[in-house]
């Protein structure tokens, strides 16, 4: 039977693993074009991922959860839009090149603005998860707190710190779509088991 818990769950854990997995690659073999691709769709498979959190937290997190929800989304939009310009078009052009399309205009300005917004979604999103206590402690925390620091520090040259970042966020994300699969499941198995009506 289809859940929309479940393929949240699956797309969530997509999301973490093209983080971690070319993170891990990445640490041995330095920036190639296929972690590149790989880190650049990671963010689309996170929106589903949220939006089941949220869904299965709404009751206890109210207004303040749609709100955080919300903020976390337009994050996640900006973030990813911004991770997916830098690792499937600007990877493939010379420093220089890079250089002079940042030394002018709004970009530089907008790309902060857009890390801003998504760490500040992180933070309050991650606020839901802990206060709610639907979902496990420590990717709670872990969403609260690694998330916005990787909004900022991933824009460093490449370093342990930069992969150790990817891959936990990559864990968080795995970890939460583990606990939302096993919540899908419970829910499923408590449904089977009521009585069907005459």
């Amino acid at each position: 039977m289809y859940s929309p818990f479940r393929t949240a769950a699956l797309c969530g854990a997509l999301s973490g693993l093209l983080l971690a997995l070319p993170a891990l690659i990445e640490a041995f073999t330095g920036e190639t074009t296929a972690t590149s691709v790989l880190f650049a769709l990671s963010p689309a498979f996170a929106l589903p991922l949220l939006t089941a959190l949220h869904r299965r937290q709404s009751a206890v997190t109210g207004r303040f959860g749609d709100l955080a929800l919300t903020v976390n989304l337009v994050g996640l939009g900006l973030f990813g839009g911004a991770a997916f310009a830098a690792n499937l078009v600007l990877f493939h052009f010379d420093d220089a090149v890079i250089d002079e399309a940042l030394a002018g205009g709004p970009t530089v300005p907008v790309l902060i603005g857009s890390a801003a917004v998504f760490a500040v979604g992180c933070a309050l999103f991650g606020a839901t998860l802990i206060r709610a206590r639907v979902f496990p402690r420590i990717p709670s925390w872990g969403y609260a707190v690694v998330l916005p620091l990787f909004a900022f520090l991933t824009s460093l040259p490449d370093s342990l710190l930069t992969v150790a970042l990817h891959i936990l966020v990559g864990a968080v994300l795995i970890w939460l779509a583990a606990a939302l699969w096993q919540h899908a499941e419970a829910t499923a198995l408590s449904t089977s088991r009521l009585p069907v009506a005459p």
